[in-house]
């Protein structure tokens, strides 16, 4: 005679087993993304899905943004538009003066044998939100493939560089700014042409020089721009600005603390600069390393 409990009251497996299956399906899912990218096409999808549902979600936002500021827009409209006509009328002199700059540098450059450098084609770029990951810095833009937009473009605003496209999707792009830890960038200093490498994640909302030698000729205030070495960020567009200078006693290193130029959390609007990142070569390939050799150099 069977006396199991009727089917209504069966209640599976245990909760340990469910939690056990269901931890090892999710370290397995990790793995097979991070060596293999196996969740990539998924991403896109799932990021395709939830576009609407985003801009859905950010009208209300916008919404009450645009009603609170209207009345504070008009003051500062007013003032611009003062300001922007003293500009004018001081600089109308130079303005007229372009197309003779303009002829006299194409001259010079037809002397020195040098080749134009041919325009970067861009686009313009709203910033939608900024990533809730407190270990990084990234913003989310409303462009993507469908734009042109591909990984690795650089973005700028109006006064320097803000970062690089990290991810793409069909309607939307992953900005990770300059300050983000992982962010590298050939750099230029503009006084003596020193060439060198800025790190970001030194300090909120800073970036770094490390490695330079005690006798390196910088001083605060100098201006950083790319040096075009990576043949991904158009030499020339500024960087930073030498904020500090620390000097250790008997080190043969000095840091430099960099505050960038771009106006980094206070813009809505941003120009992505449409490079042809597949002219880039690829990194190097990570070398393999013996768990022994580890083990030895940590011994020593």
């Amino acid at each position: 005679m069977d006396r199991s409990p009727p089917p209504f009251f069966r209640q599976g497996p245990s909760a340990n087993a469910r939690i056990v299956f269901f931890g090892l399906l999710s370290l397995a899912l990790l793995i097979a993304d991070a060596r293999f990218d196996a969740l990539g096409g998924l991403r896109q999808g799932i990021g395709n899905l939830l576009y609407p549902i985003q801009r859905a979600l950010l009208v209300p936002r916008d919404a009450i943004a645009l009603a609170g500021g209207y009345m504070a827009e008009l003051t500062t409209l007013r003032q611009e538009n003062a300001e922007l006509k003293r500009i004018e009328a001081l600089n109308a002199k130079a303005l007229l003066q372009v197309d003779q700059l303009a002829a006299e540098n194409k001259r010079l450059r037809e002397l020195a044998g040098a080749r134009e450098r041919a325009s970067v084609h861009s686009v313009l770029a709203e910033v939608l939100y900024e990533t809730r990951d407190p270990f990084t810095r990234k913003l989310v833009l409303d462009k993507g493939t469908q734009h042109q937009v591909l990984l690795g473009q650089p973005v700028i605003d109006a006064k320097g560089l803000v970062g690089q496209v990290t991810r793409v999707f069909q309607f939307s792009s992953e900005l990770t700014l300059v300050t983000d830890r992982s962010t590298t960038v050939p750099v230029v200093l503009q006084r003596t042409g020193m060439r060198s490498v800025a790190f970001g994640g030194a300090a909120p909302g800073r970036m770094e020089l490390r490695y330079l030698a005690s006798t390196a000729d910088v001083r605060e205030g100098d201006l950083l721009t790319t040096s075009g070495l990576d043949a991904l960020y158009p030499p020339g567009l500024p960087v930073g600005r030498v904020e500090r200078i620390d000097r250790g006693g008997d080190n043969d290193f000095v840091r430099v603390l960099v505050a960038p130029t771009a106006e980094i959390q206070n813009n809505h609007l941003l120009v992505v600069l449409q490079v042809d990142t597949s002219v880039i070569p690829p990194g190097p390939p990570v070398e393999a390393v013996d768990p022994s050799r580890k083990r030895r150099r940590a011994e020593l």
